[in-house]
């Protein structure tokens, strides 16, 4: 970017900062990403399947929100994803001609420059159709298209070759930018941030209270989807592996509505082990303190209702470690989210480009609950080293605050 150009960013998303648009993790990366472009000052346009009852169009600030798809949406209440096909295509066909006609073709004519990251399959032929206009239009060169893959999800449903040679490929890590290698696809890697929510640290008193409700107890956290890739299962086995062991394990569940979850409950029944659900409510530190009351006797407690920030904070910060380990798993958010808050995190080792083992995380590389075990052990016996471990997690968390990963990392591609 040239100092005297005006730029306009413009992100393509179906996920978004409305409750009806959030899904899991795009949502959370769509938010941070605008917080972090409007706050560097830059005019900042988000195309959404946004609530279907709220206005199409909103202006705050540097940042204009654009609900797409309403339509349908009011057809289908359920959510963001609910009836995706048509919403995909009515998103494709009409998007790209309006973003032209209202924004692109006016702020280029003027001699500005416009920056668009569209994100997953489903903006994908919204970025094909795109290109094709602007280059009609002989507009193309004063545009940067970016297209992010935050998943594998839709692969299979895109044509590699024409988005390749319409935009620029970009993905969240390593791991991913592997993965696409299968495809034929040589991507960027842009990382993932964190939004300034992320930093706010737990108030102190609610965290000793926690500690002292689960006194003498190893307190582990986990929150996601009920997924087998999520490896729920080694969580239960190892919370299992922890009892036999004669510890004292209470392992602090929340996870989604996938039907796994009936097999997870059934391991943790053939391991003996004792499950009690609870509703977090009231939300905050009062709902959280309130369903790990009277909890001496059971080894899994699952939350019911919604971990917010505050109480997520609290929890994170609380736990003797966080189990954000996945199969697979693209980047890894809930691991870094966990150090921002002075958390011990408990990652894999596919995404998780941030996390280094015994230096501001542990890495478990095997579906093996021993290796937990293993690895914890010598945290616990080096208490000292387990505060180090912490206080570095907080501070790689620190350079993945979205600011910093548009200075270093997004900027420069544009």
């Amino acid at each position: 970017m040239r100092a005297n150009e005006q730029v306009q960013f413009h992100l393509l998303s179906f996920e978004g900062p409305d409750a009806y648009a959030r899904a899991g993790g795009i949502a959370t990366r769509i938010t941070g990403l605008i917080d972090g472009l409007t706050r560097a000052g830059h005019t900042t346009h988000l195309w959404f399947v946004g609530d279907p009852e709220l206005p199409g169009h909103e202006t705050q600030e540097l940042l204009e929100l654009h609900r797409w798809c309403q339509w349908l949406s009011r057809l289908h209440p359920e959510g963001v994803y609910a009836n995706e096909d048509a919403k995909c295509a009515d998103y494709t066909a009409s998007l790209p001609p309006f973003l032209m006609r209202e924004q692109l073709v006016p702020h280029l004519s003027a001699g500005g420059r416009a920056v668009v990251v569209a994100e997953e399959w489903h903006t994908a032929d919204a970025v094909l159709h795109l290109d094709r206009l602007l280059r009609e239009a002989g507009l193309r060169e004063r545009v940067t298209l970016l297209w992010n893959a935050n998943n594998t999800f839709g692969f299979e449903r895109i044509d590699w070759r024409r988005l390749a040679a319409a935009a620029t490929i970009i993905t969240v890590s390593r791991y991913m930018k592997h993965r696409m290698t299968a495809y034929g696809v040589e991507a960027l890697v842009i990382p993932n941030g964190l939004g300034p929510d992320s930093f706010v640290q737990p108030d102190a008193d609610p965290v000793r209270e926690l500690r002292r409700r689960v006194s003498g107890r190893l307190l582990l956290a986990k929150i996601a989807r009920w997924d087998p890739d999520k490896r729920w299962l080694l969580a239960i086995d190892t919370v299992a592996a922890l009892k036999r062991g004669g510890g004292r394990p209470l392992l602090v569940a929340r996870g989604g509505l996938e039907a796994h979850e009936g097999e997870i409950f059934e391991r943790a029944r053939e391991c003996g082990l004792r499950i009690t659900e609870r509703a977090n409510t009231p939300s905050g530190n009062a709902g959280l303190l309130a369903a790990l009351a009277s909890v001496a006797d059971t080894d899994v407690v699952v939350l019911r209702s919604h971990v917010d920030p505050q109480a997520r904070g609290t929890l994170f910060r609380s736990a003797h470690a966080v189990l954000a380990n996945s199969g697979h798993e693209p980047f890894g958010l809930v691991g870094l989210e966990t150090m921002a808050v002075g958390g011990l995190a408990c990652t894999g080792a596919s995404g998780e480009d941030y996390a280094i083992d015994g230096e501001n995380a542990l890495v478990l590389h095997q579906n093996d609950p021993l290796e937990f075990v293993a690895l914890y052990g010598r945290m616990h016996d080096h208490p000292a080293r387990a505060r180090a471990v912490r206080r570095s997690g907080m501070s790689t968390a620190r350079r993945y605050a979205w600011e910093r990963v548009i200075e270093r990392s997004l900027l420069p591609r544009i």
